[in-house]
């Protein structure tokens, strides 16, 4: 655990306190100018008391008095701009470390997604780094301020009664042990509580995205039970928590509870004894109470740094992780390609030892179709996946134009790439927008090519927006059909020498499919082309047909060439013809 603490503390001190040094180092001097100025009035009281008040010196009543507004002026002005600096550096802060650990969760490999929920992310990204607020903002530095403090308290308490201080300090001594033991014990809940957290913020935004299963089955009793076993999880562990803080708190309490009581008890018998004024008895309350107070406000300070520690340990995991594209292992960097693929003894495994590719061979030359057909499950969205370099194969070798496509830089290679998924993923937002998606800066001609070529203007043509009608939150207000021609026209907009069409056109009536399978024409002309599809009437026309089963290419060849062979192919064929 020490190790841990360690590899945080140095990574936090490297990339957040560092960089920041400069406004940090004003916050420390604003806190040096502030707290000892804080100590004017304790200071003060005591020759206000023994001096003005039992000699009837005005003359330096006016001065203390002068100097106690000075100080509070300084006070005032000084922590409104330690405030102001610091907080506005650390949101602006918070707001940096979230762009970067969502770029860096978008730079990591298809599989990472597979195994983590949506919802677990966005709690990463959103909600993790919110504690380093304490870290750039007041939280650290009021810590250093308020040792600064405690240290001059002390130094004042110990010139003028060593004995009373001595006895202050053994049960703040014995608060501080507790206090750093129970941090200790604390910062491992705080990250199992982001952890849990994450969980149920993932489910939250899974229930919510399937409200039409849910409610279509019925089954909101189900969810409402699942989400509240979250919600009392982490309930339990804030519970544990506050627990600890508490116990910390009260301990402080009492201890410091009893040291003031020592002092009371002392000072009164100085007194009596003729040996400490009332004056001084009171500056030195005065003093202890600046003394004890940052050190119980340390113990708070101390809790939300444990919290920022827990956060930054499950950012700097994500930070760790080793991108899809490194430049060390894909140093091949292609400018143009003319797609040429080839497939040699490939082999892949989700799971080790449970291969669901086994030694897959195929050329697929520029510009040609090549068609996946198989039953559910056989590999066809693997070997689709696998050209699209979404997944690298465990054995064997993916080439495009002769180059090894595990050493192709990805950017490089997918700006390329074009992709029309069997679940369409259409964003929030207007009709152009999803379609300009892939580029951005395109020209209305390019975009109205595409729109045109996908069959879009079809059915846009009779929305009184047009292209800017909002579809809502994954097109829901669009038929499946319509989510299917805009995903076509976004691919077709991007112009790739690649295409991947899986289920492309899975979710068209018999009117849309006319259409699409038109302007699939024309899209697949002269690019290379993967199509997977169920309905094997669309895949004719392909160059040649792969038929998949158990990971293994069965059957290959035209589609007349695999009805002559009554195979596979044709059982399939035949049996969707008789549906």
């Amino acid at each position: 655990m020490s190790k841990n603490k360690n590899v945080t503390f140095a990574w936090a001190v490297k990339n957040i306190i560092w960089p920041r040094r400069k406004t940090i180092f004003i916050g420390l001097l604003l806190i040096i100018v502030t707290r000892p100025a804080g100590l004017v009035l304790p200071w003060a009281t005591r020759y206000l008391i023994d001096d003005v008040a039992a000699n009837g010196d005005l003359e330096l009543l006016k001065w203390l008095l002068l100097a106690i507004v000075t100080a509070l002026t300084v006070q005032a002005v000084g922590s409104f701009l330690l405030t102001r600096i610091l907080s506005v550096e650390a949101q602006y802060l918070i707001s940096e470390l979230r762009v970067k650990v969502q770029k860096k969760v978008l730079s990591l490999p298809i599989s990472f997604f597979d195994n983590t929920k949506s919802g677990e992310l966005v709690s990463r990204i959103m909600t993790d780094v919110e504690g380093v607020r304490n870290l750039v903002g007041t939280g650290l530095v009021q810590l250093v301020g308020g040792i600064l403090t405690s240290a001059i308290s002390i130094f004042f308490l110990i010139q003028m009664n060593p004995y009373m201080t001595a006895l202050t300090l053994i049960p703040v001594s014995i608060f501080g042990i507790i206090a750093l033991k129970a941090f200790g014990k604390i910062r491992p809940i705080f990250r199992e509580r982001g952890k849990i957290n994450a969980e149920v913020t993932g489910r939250l935004t899974e229930t919510l995205n399937g409200v039409r299963v849910i409610k279509g089955f019925n089954a909101e009793a189900s969810e409402n039970k699942t989400f509240e076993q979250g919600a009392v999880k982490l309930y339990e562990n804030i519970k544990s928590s506050l627990t600890a803080t508490a116990f910390v708190s009260s301990m402080g309490t009492f201890l410091i509870g009893l040291a003031s009581a020592g002092v009371l008890g002392m000072g009164v018998y100085y007194i009596v004894q003729g040996e400490m004024k009332a004056g001084e008895l009171l500056s030195f309350i005065s003093f202890l109470g600046f003394m004890i107070a940052p050190i119980l406000q340390m113990s708070n300070i101390g809790s939300q740094l444990t919290e920022a520690f827990a956060g930054l340990d499950r950012s700097e995991e994500i930070m760790k992780m080793d991108p899809e594209d490194q430049t060390s292992q894909r140093p091949i960097v292609l400018d143009k390609i003319q797609g040429d693929m080839e497939f040699h003894d490939v082999s892949f495994a989700y799971e080790e030892g449970k291969e669901v590719l086994h030694d897959i061979n195929f050329k697929a030359p520029p510009g040609s179709v090549t068609a996946l057909v198989g039953s559910s499950g056989s590999g066809k969205s693997t070997t689709a996946s696998l050209a699209a370099s979404f997944l690298t194969p465990q054995k064997g070798l993916i080439t495009i134009d002769g180059h090894d496509l595990s050493k192709v830089n990805l950017e490089s290679y997918r700006k390329h790439l074009g992709v029309v998924l069997q679940d369409d993923f259409l964003f929030e937002g207007t009709i152009r927008e999803n379609v300009i998606f892939p580029r951005p800066n395109a020209t209305e001609d390019e975009i109205q090519a595409a729109v045109k070529g996908a069959y879009v203007d079809e059915f846009t043509d009779r929305f009184e927006d047009g292209l800017e009608t909002l579809i809502g939150e994954r097109g829901v207000k669009l038929s499946g059909g319509q989510q299917q021609r805009i995903s076509i026209a976004r691919a077709l907009l991007a112009n790739p020498k690649i295409i991947i069409l899986d289920e492309a056109t899975s979710n068209l009536d018999t009117e849309s499919e006319m259409y699409i399978q038109k302007s699939l024409n024309m899209l697949m002309k002269d690019r290379t082309t993967f199509v997977i599809a169920h309905r094997l009437s669309t895949i004719r026309q392909a160059d040649q047909i792969l038929v998949i089963e158990d990971g293994e290419i069965v059957e290959r060849g035209t589609h007349d060439e695999l009805i002559a062979n009554e195979g596979r192919y044709f059982d399939l064929y035949t049996y969707q013809n008789r549906i």
